[in-house]
């Protein structure tokens, strides 16, 4: 799941990053109703604005239902999601039982009385300086514990707000190879059949 510009070529990248590490992957463009990722980042920006994002948030949905029954699908579904699409990760592990294993990368925790419907096992990823979402951790922690949600989280030292993406200054080499790391052995624990 994309930021808030799209379907941008790192989330493309990202996407093909999946596939080469033997999942089926997909990545939906949250800006197709409105014409699609422009291939320019402030464009995009003034695009998202004008998403009906109930509408979006059905279609990311129905991607997802899409990809449980393809023939060559397990049907076993792993999301992994970047700022508002880490956000969007916290969601649908709420919204869509189906969801084996959620990957929110500095995304915002869904509201605490929607943690126990969340039937995916929870990693999570937040930078030490993204202070505001970092947090969260600990009350999400805490709620996905009480409700028994197998999960577990990390806050990287000194990274910030967008540590994964190697497009920007922001872009962590340490903490964003780490995280992957422990992103494909979270998927291949609970994704593989």
């Amino acid at each position: 799941m994309h930021e808030n510009r799209g379907l941008t070529p790192y989330i493309e990248d990202v996407t093909r990053r999946l596939a080469t590490a033997n999942f089926i992957a997909f990545a939906p463009d949250g800006l197709s109703s409105v014409g699609g990722y422009p291939n320019d980042d402030e464009k995009a920006a003034e695009l998202f604005g004008k998403v009906d994002k109930a509408k979006m948030l059905e279609d990311f949905i129905a991607a997802a239902t899409w990809l449980k029954v393809r023939p060559d699908s397990t049907g076993r579904l792993g999301v992994v999601g970047f700022c508002f699409g880490g956000s969007i990760a916290n969601t649908l592990a709420v919204r869509m039982p189906d969801i084996s294993a959620a990957v929110p990368f500095y995304g915002a925790p869904p509201a605490a009385a929607d943690i126990p419907k969340i039937k995916a096992v929870v990693l999570v990823h937040q930078g030490e300086l993204d202070t505001r979402l970092a947090a969260t951790w600990p009350a999400y922690d805490a709620a996905l514990t009480a409700a028994n949600v197998p999960h577990a989280g990390y806050i990287y030292a000194k990274a910030n707000h967008g540590f994964f993406n190697d497009t920007t200054p922001r872009y962590d080499e340490a903490a964003s190879r780490l995280a992957w790391q422990r992103t494909l052995e979270w998927f291949n624990k609970y994704l593989r059949a």
